[in-house]
């Protein structure tokens, strides 16, 4: 009885060593995790900090060494500067009609594509399935050239050459108009159209047959099936890919600065806006060049904040079905 006794104590303490070698593991694996993910969430978030701290500085405080944070001396006379050196609104009104109808053409000839290449069998899938991997791998670089000859003389379908004999003018010219990303987004040519039908087609092939097999029996045409049956269930993968291409149409700056040369979107107008800032405070008489110095970084700041803001509100308020998306459709990196 004496030993056993002992041998109960013996491997109660030692399962209380245990015990308390895993909590001190556990504390340290947590402490590191911690550490690790505040220094992340430091890094990201800085520049936006900096770019909120110093948009409303007054020029007082941009030299002044005790102001690292929080201004001393709040002004908003920067912001005001950047919204009318960005032509804000008139900017917002161009990219906009831009986004919105380029958005909704690619999101309905994503999702045809994508379930066309998941479902259908046809003679020329393999051949078409390489020429969008094409799209993905090529950059817009390489194919700018040829899409603005076409569109400056543009004759689809001979479309062109009927109304130059009709009109008797010249070839029709898209330029400078919202066309040519209309097209395109049409045409499943958009911006990461190609990346945007790889993630639908994952995804529907992802999904089980039987769904389609039982809407068959029930009636359904292939349309039918596609509208009623496999688009409810697709949601995650839609969502994904409606914030990435809202995300890419507005911060679009090479195809917008090419086809649009008097027109101006937000990611224009942001590239032109320290050369702006210039001729804007010229015509106010009450800024000094000086004056103008000390504001020069904190107008640039809140011009980033302007053009990032509407992106970070729509994230806000998508966040949660966006992450739920991802990780359903598998997306990383």
């Amino acid at each position: 009885m004496l030993t056993a006794g002992i041998k109960n104590t013996t491997a109660l303490r030692e399962r209380k060593k245990e015990t308390a070698k895993q909590k001190t593991v556990s504390f340290f694996k947590n402490l590191l995790r911690a550490v690790f993910l505040i220094g992340m969430g430091y890094v990201m978030l800085y520049p936006i900090l900096f770019m909120v701290s110093g948009a409303f500085k007054a020029g007082v405080d941009v030299y002044d060494p005790t102001v690292i944070w929080l201004p001393k001396h709040y002004s908003t006379q920067a912001m005001r500067l950047a919204i009318k050196s960005l032509k804000f609104w008139s900017s917002l009104k161009n990219t906009l009609l831009i986004l919105v109808p380029s958005v909704c053409l690619q999101m309905v000839s994503t999702l045809l594509a994508g379930y066309g290449f998941a479902r259908f069998k046809f003679k020329e899938r393999g051949l078409l399935f390489g020429c969008l991997i094409f799209t993905i791998i090529v950059p817009i670089q390489n194919l700018i050239v040829p899409l603005y000859a076409n569109f400056q003389s543009f004759n689809m379908f001979g479309i062109g050459f009927i109304y130059s004999a009709i009109t008797g003018g010249e070839h029709i010219n898209l330029l400078n108009t919202g066309w040519p990303f209309y097209l395109t987004a049409a045409f499943g040519m958009g911006i990461r159209s190609g990346l945007y039908i790889f993630i639908m087609r994952q995804f529907f092939r992802n999904m089980p047959k039987e769904l389609e097999e039982a809407a068959l029996i029930d009636g359904c045409g292939s349309f039918k099936t596609f509208t009623s049956v496999m688009l409810p269930n697709v949601k995650p993968a839609i969502v994904t890919v409606l914030v990435f291409s809202v995300v890419w149409y507005w911060n679009n700056y090479y195809e917008a600065s090419m086809f649009l040369m008097d027109k101006q979107t937000l990611s224009v107008s942001l590239t032109m806006l320290n050369g702006m800032l210039d001729i804007t405070a010229g015509s106010i008489s009450s800024i000094t060049s000086q004056e103008l110095m000390l504001m020069r970084d904190g107008v640039l700041e809140c011009g980033c904040i302007l053009v990032m803001l509407p992106l970070l509100v729509m994230y806000i308020i998508l966040q949660k079905q966006f992450t739920e998306s991802v990780e359903r459709t598998g997306i990383v990196g």
